[in-house]
């Protein structure tokens, strides 16, 4: 009797599975977890196996052709996860199970398409075909085939797969489909060993060629090598230490001296990291609170008990790491694993030096700036039980351990947890806390700022649907505090003071951590400023306070959420502003932006954040012809020239999207500021992530506005996070800090709750906000958003989409749904494409969408922005 398998197939814009058969071949060889090729239309496609099934849902199954991979690509809680996801996001499984794949394992279907003119031929009656089509034939004489994604590149944002059909029908152009194989694949590199006795080849060295010949040196020294070292060894080691070549290697493996072979190499991207190994430190009364609560959790999973997620909210410096440390050391002595996640790539080479230190050997890095085959090789040694902690971005949640027993999520109130650009469009705290839950895991997670929907499900009961306290009042999260800040240590307190050439401020030293108050911050109002005749971008305050820590060999950190010189050009004269032709967006302008090789270049350009539109700064204004052509607003390279303006001979360090385009980019710009290389670090939301930087005395906000009145309910909310965290970068160390907040609207209750450091403040008044206006935490919302490059076009099928819904909310009335919309979104048009949105908000909006096929919208589940 033949087995049939339930396999999910990575075919776009398909929600469901698939039932096929084994051969005989792959009988008893075939699991759940299985990467397949398998049959699909007319297309070969891969897939995933979930499930086997007693009775297949459809009279005759087409056969499993191959298996791609011979170990599980998923686990089957992965398998679990993925189905989760996709019913929450809506979105295709194909595309939850790939987010649990390393780049490049994973391979779609294409369709290559084919001139049958060759190079030379001219088209025939080209009066009758569009200039996509002509444009299309022209590439393929000139390149030959093309798969569609490559046609994408060339021919971007034009529907030219539906200009083919005409091409095909009059057969100037045929298309068929192909599997491209995988494109990553375990590394190979040759070795070389001894293949005699030591004796032996010391017997051999003087005939291994003519008397005073270059190749006698190098023979020779090649086997002095090995005889030193008689394992395997890479030949290009041999090299670097003889000079010598593949052909000497050949010589010596014809006479039995050496033999040549093959062995796998591991890509490890920490292979070379430098690091002292660590032991934990004592913890502070406050610490040792919070850690018993997790560690009753973390043994309390490990023996089958349901855990419910913690809530680790921790002033900035209040030693949150720590705890995840001792978290993941528990982790490991119960024989588990652990998954640490951080909100942006920026935070990882500080984040993961302190976990290697702790457990050398034992931790992997994965994020997307790593080459394809590090990812691959960090996967395949995870999967094997080879690392046990894996250190990353969201995309390192889905990191294929055997047994997981915890995930730490710092920082959890970053919006860089959400995907919102490729489905599926998900959160990735909902994706860490489902993924506990069905691994029997503990889920932490930590932040200085928690998001309101987080702490207000910290302390609101709910009604428990599963697990022991099924119908019982429960809060969904275990909320546990850090309201004070550490010093540090004794030992790091010492090293600090010999290092500055102070003395501390306590004496004598205790075993246990000294705590400090958060830096005191001042509230500048800019509109003062103006009054008094400063027309400079830093305020008289923060100018003096910048010429005090230089004065003292200090360090300062100064923020702006904007890149470039100036945030948008005009015209005086007219009032034009120049905008980016395919975005309609305010072009920024930029005096040293770099080159493809993130090297800078003097010009004077004006650059789109969003698509990447470049022009120069024309001289005159292309409306009225006026030459009054100014730059207006502030950017991060202003605000680098004016402090060099301001201070010639201070060392600067810029932080920002343009700076950190190149692989390791962050980790050099970190190190260098860290190791006191610079003086003075000015950046965007980069700054004010998890970084400690203990010769950082004043934190200067250049305008705390930024942000505060874009037309988003979280607006205020980010704001706030921003400015609390990054005013935590100050007062880190026995030298103590300040923080200067540079505003126009000095009043707001967001300012003011931030320069209180008063989260208390700002999560009561800002919860108040949201209950009158029903938003979340008090409702759910689906934002629905359509892109089509002719605005008639889009406007219409979101009007047509919003007529559909109304039908759906009157015929399952739906009278506490509400929709919103249709509208065009704030960025109305971006890279040439114009976006409509409907935002839907209710108890439950996303079960109206369900089984329903919104073929070419883009469904956002509790989105965490509305721009």
């Amino acid at each position: 009797m033949p087995k049939y398998l339930e396999v999910a197939v990575n075919v776009p814009q398909v929600m469901g599975v698939y039932h096929y058969h084994l051969p005989p071949e792959l009988e008893g060889v075939c699991q759940a977890g299985h990467l397949v090729e398998v049959p699909f239309g007319k297309q070969t496609v891969q897939g995933v196996v979930t499930r086997y099934v007693n009775e297949p849902a459809v009279a005759s199954t087409r056969p499993v052709t191959g298996l791609i991979d011979p170990n599980l690509v998923l686990t089957g809680n992965q398998i679990k996860l993925a189905f989760q996801i996709s019913e929450a996001t809506l979105s295709p499984l194909a595309s939850c199970i790939d987010l649990m794949l390393p780049p490049g394992l994973s391979q779609q279907a294409d369709l290559v398409f084919t001139s049958l003119l060759d190079e030379r031929q001219s088209l025939p009656n080209q009066a009758d075909l569009t200039p996509v089509q002509v444009r299309l034939v022209r590439l393929l004489q000139k390149r030959g085939p093309l798969r569609g994604r490559q046609i994408d590149k060339v021919i971007p944002h034009q529907n030219w797969r539906a200009e083919t059909r005409l091409l095909v029908k009059r057969g100037l152009v045929s298309t068929h489909s192909m599997l491209p194989p995988p494109s990553v694949r375990p590394k190979s590199v040759r070795t070389v060993q001894l293949a005699c006795t030591p004796e032996d080849a010391q017997a051999s060295l003087p005939g291994l060629g003519r008397l005073g010949t270059a190749a006698l040196e190098h023979r020779q020294g090649i086997i002095e090598f090995l005889m030193r070292d008689p394992g395997p060894v890479e030949v290009t080691w041999v090299y670097a230490e003889s000079k010598g070549s593949l052909a000497d290697l050949q010589f010596l493996a014809e006479r039995g001296l050496v033999t040549l072979a093959e062995s796998e190499a591991w890509r490890d991207p920490l292979e070379d990291l430098a690091f002292i190994p660590s032991e934990a430190p004592i913890l502070t009364a406050g610490q040792e609170t919070v850690w018993i609560e997790i560690q009753a959790g973390l043994r309390a999973c490990a023996a089958g008990e349901e855990t419910p997620p913690f809530l680790l909210h921790g002033v900035t410096g209040s030693g949150k790491t720590e705890i995840y440390m001792h978290a993941v050391e528990e982790t490991l002595a119960l024989k588990k694993q652990a998954i640490v996640l951080v909100p942006e790539i920026a935070l990882t080479p500080q984040t993961v030096r302190r976990f290697v230190s702790r457990f050398p050997g034992r931790v992997g890095l994965f994020h997307s700036k790593l080459s394809p085959g590090e990812r691959y090789d960090t996967w395949r040694r995870a999967r094997a039980g080879q690392i046990s902690v894996v250190v990353g971005p969201r995309s390192a949640l889905f990191t294929p351990f055997p047994d997981l027993g915890l995930i730490v999520i710092d920082e959890c109130h970053d919006d860089s947890y959400y995907q919102s650009e490729s489905p599926p469009q998900y959160n990735a705290l909902d994706a860490a806390m489902a993924y506990a839950r069905l691994a029997g895991a503990v889920c932490v997670m930590g932040s200085a700022t928690p998001g309101i929907i987080q702490r207000y499900h910290s302390e609101t009961p709910v009604i428990s649907i599963s697990g022991p306290g099924q119908g019982k009042a429960v809060t969904p999260y275990c909320y546990l505090r850090l309201p004070a800040r550490i010093l540090a240590h004794q030992q790091v307190v010492q090293a600090q003071a010999e290092r500055l050439g102070i003395t501390p401020a306590f004496q004598p030293f205790t075993e246990k951590a000294e705590t400090i108050q958060l830096p005191p911050v001042k509230v500048i109002d800019m509109r003062q400023e103006l009054k008094a005749g400063n027309r400079s971008i830093f305020s008289r305050l923060l100018q003096a306070s910048l010429a005090e820590v230089l004065s003292q060999n200090q360090q300062a950190i100064l923020f702006l959420n904007r890149r470039g010189t100036a945030t948008y050009v005009f015209c005086r004269d007219c009032g034009f502003t120049l905008k980016c032709p395919h975005c309609d967006i305010p072009l920024t302008f930029h005096t040293s932006y770099p080159d493809a090789g993130g090297k800078p270049r003097l010009v004077s350009d004006l650059i789109c954040h969003y698509c990447n539109y470049q022009r120069r700064l024309p001289k005159e204004c292309p409306e009225c012809r006026s030459s009054r052509i100014r730059q207006y607003g502030t950017g991060t390279e202003r605000v680098e020239a004016e402090v060099k303006e301001l201070f010639p001979l201070v060392r600067t360090l810029r932080w920002d999207f343009e700076t950190t385009r190149q692989k390791g980019a962050h980790e050099i710009i970190l190190n260098h500021f860290a190791n006191h290389h610079a003086d003075v670090l000015v950046g965007t939301q980069m700054l004010a992530k998890g970084l400690d930087l203990p010769l950082v005395t004043l934190v200067g906000v250049v305008l705390a506005d930024v942000g505060l009145n874009l037309p988003d309910y979280r607006a205020s909310e980010r704001t706030f996070q921003l400015l609390t965290q990054v005013a935590g970068r100050a007062g880190r160390s026995i030298l103590g800090g300040q923080v200067i907040l540079q505003t126009f609207q000095p009043d707001h209750y967001v300012i003011q709750a931030a320069a209180g450091h008063d989260y208390e403040a700002f999560y009561k008044r800002e919860l108040q906000y949201r209950r009158q206006l029903g938003y979340p935490p008090f409702s759910h919302m689906v934002r629905l958003e359509y892109r089509h490059s002719d605005f008639d076009q889009a406007e219409a099928a979101a009007q047509k989409l919003a007529a559909q819904i109304r039908l759906w909310l009157a015929a399952e009335e739906r009278h506490a749904t509400e929709m919103i919309g249709p509208a065009p979104c704030f960025f109305g048009r971006i890279g040439g494409i114009h976006r409509w949105q409907i935002v839907l908000r209710g108890p439950n909006p996303a079960s109206l969408l369900f089984g329903k096929i919104l073929v070419d919208w883009r469904v956002e589940v509790d989105p965490v922005s509305l721009l």
